[in-house]
């Protein structure tokens, strides 16, 4: 899938200070990522804090995303969960046509077995209409889906395409990129370790700081994709600071500070999540204001 290969950005959802949803700082946030040149978007993500959107919520910035995209680019929808048979519903009623793929996160806090994980991906790829990305995130779920789990995924349902890689571990990444099938992708989930894993093989990543610095970012996978490894590590290390300093207080705490940096969104983050405190806010405002040419 073509289309997957490079930099997708998971979208935040913006918020007013009164805590409702904001329309306009996300047309600013899909333009300005598209603008500076990433592949594909993803909706509804974690970092969109879908945990604490209504569904009609959800709704809302779904469409929002389409009606601003206006198939300028591929969009990828987050359609996971740890109720199997409630993912398989949503997969069965839910209307597909704008997306390229669906992005399915690992079963997080029942803790299943290897094939606990494999049957709950069995039944999501016999229920979806386009193919699906897996996402593994230990950090979040509680549980990391072995390379072995993964290959024999993608070697039994076609439509399971590529994996969100997210366990911070190189090592992991390197043994699915030397085992999966020839065309399955390994997509890095996490910022840090992008530009290693493409340069290993992997096809790119789904970035949280490339929505705050598109050009930049994308243009360093692309690099990277190109194996153009010390043009693409100048970019790496400068925006590796930044990328520590998204993370120290949680996500999407820290890249929505970036947006208050740059004008574009308000940092207002939904319960049980907090804003980035003062320190922190400095930091990553001086970064932004230093790195705005």
């Amino acid at each position: 899938m073509q289309s997957l290969i490079g930099t997708g950005v998971a979208l935040v959802t913006p918020f007013k200070k009164d805590f409702s949803v904001d329309i306009e700082a996300l047309q600013r946030i899909v333009n300005f990522s598209i603008d500076g040149g990433v592949e594909y978007l993803v909706v509804m993500g974690t970092t969109a804090e879908n945990a604490t959107l209504t569904q009609d919520e959800k709704e809302l910035v779904i469409n929002t995303v389409i009606e601003v995209n206006k198939g300028r680019l591929p969009l990828v929808l987050g359609v996971g969960g740890n109720n199997t048979m409630q993912v398989v519903d949503e997969l069965k009623t839910r209307d597909f046509s704008p997306f390229e793929a669906i992005l399915s996160v690992s079963p997080y806090y029942n803790k299943p077995t290897q094939e606990g994980i494999y049957q709950h991906f069995k039944a999501i790829a016999e229920a979806s209409p386009v193919p699906v990305i897996l996402y593994n995130v230990p950090g979040r779920t509680s549980s990391n889906m072995l390379p072995s789990t993964v290959i024999r995924l993608a070697n039994d349902f076609k439509n399971v395409v590529a994996i969100k890689e997210a366990a911070g571990d190189v090592v992991q990444a390197f043994k699915i990129i030397k085992d999966a099938p020839k065309d399955f992708l390994v997509i890095s989930g996490d910022d840090m370790i992008a530009l290693p894993i493409v340069l290993a093989g992997g096809a790119g990543v789904i970035s949280v700081i490339g929505q705050g610095f598109p050009k930049e970012f994308s243009e360093m996978i692309r690099l990277g994709l190109n194996k153009k490894a010390a043009d693409a590590f100048k970019t790496q290390y400068f925006l590796s600071d930044c990328i520590d300093m998204i993370f120290e207080q949680g996500n999407p705490a820290g890249i929505k500070q970036v947006f208050q940096a740059l004008g574009i969104a308000d940092n207002t983050v939904r319960l049980p999540l907090v804003p980035v405190d003062e320190s922190l806010a400095e930091r990553l405002n001086e970064f932004v204001k230093n790195s705005i040419k």
